[in-house]
């Protein structure tokens, strides 16, 4: 008969690459994992994994039997949040990975509802399942394919990530996901570089015709970059990128300075920035966030608890927002 635990570490292996972050992530020491890899390859009768070179890799047995641990593992912790339901949950810790706008605009309300001090609003209710109260966040700030990486190795309970119409984002089929809110990407200009291309407050504007422009963009490692070069692409240019930050901000101070064009989520957009004249695509490219966790897990207490914060938070933001003349009609 197989046994659970190891086919846990096989599926840390084919997470973590090697047996030593194996061996680190579920503090076991490498001689230990290595031992109970071969003792499950005897439990299965063929080999589950092979050299190459100084690594190891899955054999096609070994990949089956990940794919079924995937599904075990998951009933498994469907079964530990049933029965921390039932017992009104652990009151825990709860790891969030989320992207840098999301933690700025989506997360802090959560602190403050969930401890109730530094601006005298009041804890969460407890809802019935007793998870709200006493329950710690831990925070981690990463884009969202590191997010859904450590999601896979199991290092974080929750993902915060997005994807773009211009950029879809693939997701394991068998892990849940919630969509919390979906906003436009607006073009930010210094009003009178909006001006002199003939864009009124809230106009929509045609890519096709800044071709011209200076851009910033966001660092080439993230997908935010990705979006702006698709979205050029789509209206036939490649820009011209005069400055790179990952931080939006950053983008949206040099644009108001009359540095260049850049293209924003509106969430990323800053609370207190110069002005700016913010505009809507003709050909709109929009942003889906949403939250990712492991299959059995979304009904935990604790992680329930989060979830429907989230949700809470997000719907209030997309409604504080509804009348901006930025706003897609």
């Amino acid at each position: 008969m197989l046994d659970v635990r190891r086919l846990r570490i096989l599926q840390h292996l084919a997470a973590y690459g090697t047996v030593a972050a194996t061996a680190d992530a579920l503090h076991l020491t490498a001689p230990a994992v290595s031992q109970h890899l071969a003792a499950l390859q005897k439990e299965a009768g063929t080999p589950v994994v092979e050299k190459h070179g100084r690594t190891l890799r899955l054999t096609a047995a070994g990949e089956l039997l990940v794919a079924h641990t995937e599904v075990i593992l998951a009933e498994l912790a469907a079964a530990e949040s049933g029965l921390a339901a039932m017992k009104g949950g652990r009151r825990g810790t709860v790891r969030i990975s989320a992207f840098a706008s999301a933690a700025r605009t989506l997360v802090p309300p959560l602190f403050e509802r969930l401890t109730g001090t530094g601006t005298g609003t009041d804890p969460a209710p407890d809802n019935g399942t007793g998870a709200a109260r006493d329950l710690s966040l831990r925070l981690f700030v990463q884009e969202p394919d590191e997010a859904l990486d450590e999601l896979h190795k199991r290092s974080t309970d929750l993902a915060l990530v997005h994807s773009y119409t211009v950029l879809p984002r693939s997701v394991p089929a068998a892990w849940e996901q919630t969509v919390l809110m979906e906003e436009p990407v607006l073009l930010a200009l210094h009003p009178d570089r909006a001006g002199l291309e003939g864009l009124a407050a809230g106009q929509p504007a045609d890519l096709s015709r800044l071709a011209h422009l200076p851009w910033l963009t966001p660092g080439p490692e993230t997908s935010c970059y990705e979006m702006i070069q698709r979205a050029c692409g789509a209206a036939g240019f490649v820009p011209d990128i005069r400055a790179s930050s990952s931080d939006f901000s950053v983008l949206t101070a040099l644009a108001a300075a009359d540095a260049g064009a850049v293209l924003v989520p509106r969430m990323a957009l800053p609370d207190h920035t110069a002005p700016l004249s913010l505009h809507p695509l003709v050909r709109p490219v929009s942003r889906t966030v949403f939250t990712v966790c492991r299959a059995g897990t979304g009904k935990h207490p604790d992680l329930r608890a989060v979830l429907d914060l989230l949700h809470e938070t997000a719907t209030a933001l997309d409604d504080r927002t509804a009348g901006r003349p930025d706003r897609p009609r």
